[in-house]
C-alpha cells in the first residue's frame, strides 16, 4: 500500500485542470470559442490550430471542454513550473523523490460536489464526440484509469478511451499489452467482475503519471510527478480511490464476460487507424464531478499532425527522460535527447553528445536499444549540433554519415506492437545512425561549421610579428589581436613577412612565425594533400 498521510490541509485547486487552462491562457497558448459549436464540429477545430482549445459552449448542454491541453512542449513544461530545454531534467528530479498520499473524506471532494448513482446514471448526457472520419463510435479520450490487482492490493494507473454504446455502457480498448490487461484477464478467470474508477479531466501531470508504467503501487505515481502527496477519495460505488481534485469520475466495472464485443477501429498514436478487436465492457455504476466541471478532450492519432496530440508529447517527455538518465549512467557526456514526437509513437530519438573516445555513439545507441523497447531508430550527433533544429540536424546527416560505415541494424527486435511496418510480425529490426565527426579529424579546420567572425576583443599586441611570436593564429583573429577593423593592412604585414622568410601555415591555415624561403610561405608539419597528386 502507498504511504498515506491523512488529515493534511489540501489546496483542491493547485493542480486541478481548470487552473491550468487559465495559465495556458495567460501564456497565450489557448484559443478560446464563446460561440456554440455542436459537437461534431469540434475535432476539425482543434486539428486546425498548434494551440491549446476551450470550447465555453459545446453542445446541446453548453459543455466547457478543453482540448489538446498537453499538445506542447511549452505547455509540458508550464505543468512542470520548467523550462523547455530543462523539463527533461524536472522529470527526473520528481521522479527521484517519492511522495506519499492525503486520503480526504468524500465531503471534502471537490469531484464529489455531484453524485449520480443507479438509474439515474447517463452516459449520453457527457460530451462523447466524434473524433476521426472512420471510428467506430463517439469518444471520450482523456480517461484514467484505476484498478486494483486483487492479488497485491497495489493500485494501477493507465490511459484508457471510452467509446458510448448506451445510458450505461462503454466499450474500452485492453487489447494491448498492460497491467489493466493481466488483472481482468486473471479476474475474468475467476468469473468476476473487475470494479473500474476512471478519472476524466486532469492536470497534465496526472495525464503523464497514468502512462508511467512502474513497478508497484501507480497511484503514487501521481504525487510523485506533482512533486507533493496527492489527495484521494474513495470511490462511491467501489473501494478504489482516486484523485479528489479531478474534474469528472466515471465508476464501475469491467464485466465477467472478457472480450466479447468488437471495438474500433479508432485513429492511434502512430497516426493509423487501430484495427476493430474484441474487448471488454464498461459498465458505469456511478458519475461524480464538480458543480463546474471542465470537461477533457485528447488530441490523439491525427496522423498529419502527430507532433501536435497530447499522448505523443506526453510520451515523448517520458521517454526523452528516460533515455537522459539511460546515458548519464552509459557514456561521458550526453548532452541533449530529442524524441521526434511525428515519428509514429515517437519511436525516433536524436541524441546529442560530446564524444571522447572511439565508440561511444555506438555505445549509446546499443544502450537505447537495450532499455527502450518503443525506440526503432537513434540518430547520434556531435554536440556543436542542435538537435532540435532540423536544418542542423539534416546537414551533419549529409556531411558526417556513411551508410557503409556509420549504420548499425539489429535485428529481431521487440518493437511497438502497432507499427503498421512489422505487417504483424512480433519482431523486425531497428537502426542507429552514428552522425559524429571520426575522432581523428574533429578539432580539424575542416570538420568545423563556417560562419562571419565577431570582431569584439581589444587589440593585445602592437605588430602582427608580436601577435604570431605569442601563438599561432588564424588570419582573422590576427587582426583582433592588432585590433583591425578592415584587414587589408594584415595581409601586407603578413606578406612582408612572406618576403623575409618568416612566415608560415599549418594545415589548418594558422600563420606562424617560422624559417623558410624568402618569398614563399614555409609549411608547418603536415600538410593534407600533396599538390603533386592534384
Amino acid at each position: 500500500m502507498p504511504d498515506t498521510v491523512v488529515g493534511s490541509k489540501v489546496d483542491f485547486d493547485k493542480f486541478r485542470l481548470r487552473r491550468f487552462v487559465e495559465r495556458l491562457i495567460d501564456m497565450g497558448e489557448v484559443d478560446v470559442h464563446d460561440e456554440p459549436v455542436p459537437l461534431a464540429h469540434m475535432s476539425s477545430i482543434i486539428e486546425a490550430t498548434d494551440k491549446c482549445v476551450l470550447f465555453k459552449d459545446a453542445g446541446p448542454e453548453h459543455f466547457e471542454i478543453a482540448a489538446a491541453v498537453c499538445g506542447g512542449r511549452r505547455r509540458l513544461a508550464a505543468a512542470f513550473d520548467a523550462a523547455p530545454d530543462t523539463v527533461a531534467d524536472e522529470f527526473l528530479r520528481r521522479i527521484a523523490n517519492k511522495q506519499p498520499v492525503v486520503e480526504v473524506p468524500s465531503d471534502e471532494a471537490p469531484v464529489h460536489e455531484v453524485i449520480v448513482t443507479g438509474g439515474d446514471v447517463d452516459l449520453t448526457k457527457l460530451p462523447f464526440h466524434p473524433q476521426h472520419e472512420f471510428d467506430g463510435s463517439v469518444y471520450l479520450t482523456c480517461g484514467i484509469d484505476h484498478s486494483i490487482d486483487p492479488d497485491t492490493g497495489d493500485t494501477n494507473v493507465g490511459a484508457r478511451r471510452l467509446s458510448l454504446r448506451n445510458k450505461f455502457q462503454t466499450g474500452t480498448n485492453v487489447t494491448a499489452p498492460s497491467d489493466l490487461k493481466r488483472i481482468y484477464k486473471k479476474v475474468v478467470a475467476r468469473g468476476e467482475k473487475l470494479p473500474i474508477t476512471f478519472t476524466v479531466g486532469a492536470h497534465p501531470l496526472d495525464q503523464m503519471g497514468a502512462g508511467m508504467r512502474r513497478p508497484g503501487n501507480e497511484i503514487e505515481e501521481v504525487g510523485t510527478l506533482r512533486g507533493e502527496p496527492v489527495p484521494l477519495v474513495k470511490s462511491v460505488t467501489n473501494d478504489i480511490k482516486i484523485p479528489a481534485d479531478a474534474e469528472m469520475v466515471l465508476e464501475g466495472y469491467l464485466d465477467e464476460r472478457g472480450y466479447v464485443e468488437p471495438e474500433g477501429p479508432y485513429g492511434e498514436y502512430m497516426g493509423y487507424y487501430g484495427p476493430m478487436h474484441q474487448d471488454p465492457v464498461f459498465t458505469c455504476t456511478a458519475i461524480t464531478m464538480r458543480r463546474d466541471a471542465l470537461h477533457q478532450s485528447l488530441l490523439h492519432g491525427s496522423g498529419r499532425i502527430l507532433e501536435r496530440c497530447d499522448s505523443n508529447n506526453m510520451n515523448t517527455l517520458r521517454t526523452e527522460a528516460e533515455i537522459l538518465g539511460l546515458l548519464r549512467q552509459t557514456i561521458r557526456e550526453p548532452v541533449a535527447v530529442r524524441m521526434m514526437t511525428n515519428s509514429g509513437g515517437a519511436q525516433t530519438v536524436r541524441v546529442a553528445m560530446r564524444q571522447t573516445r572511439h565508440g561511444e555513439a555506438r555505445n549509446a545507441i546499443t544502450a537505447v536499444f537495450g532499455k527502450v523497447m518503443r525506440v526503432k531508430h537513434v540518430f547520434v550527433y556531435d554536440e556543436d549540433i542542435d538537435i532540435f533544429d532540423d536544418r542542423q540536424t539534416e546537414w551533419a546527416f549529409g556531411t558526417r554519415f556513411q551508410a557503409h560505415r556509420d549504420i548499425m541494424v539489429f535485428e529481431g527486435m521487440q518493437g511497438m506492437t502497432m507499427d503498421p511496418s512489422l505487417l504483424g510480425e512480433r519482431t523486425g529490426a531497428k537502426a542507429g545512425f552514428d552522425c559524429t565527426r571520426p575522432m581523428e579529424t574533429k578539432d580539424r579546420v575542416t570538420a568545423q561549421r563556417p560562419r562571419a567572425k565577431k570582431f569584439e576583443g581589444q587589440a593585445r599586441y602592437q605588430t602582427v610579428e608580436q601577435a604570431l611570436e605569442a601563438e599561432p593564429l588564424y588570419f582573422a583573429d590576427v587582426m583582433e589581436a592588432v585590433g583591425s577593423l578592415d584587414g587589408r593592412e594584415v595581409a601586407c604585414a603578413l606578406d612582408e613577412l612572406r618576403d623575409e622568410g618568416r612566415l608560415g601555415r599549418d594545415r589548418d591555415g594558422k600563420y606562424h612565425l617560422a624559417d623558410g624561403e624568402k618569398g614563399l610561405t614555409a609549411a608547418v608539419g603536415e600538410m593534407d594533400h600533396d599538390p603533386n597528386e592534384l
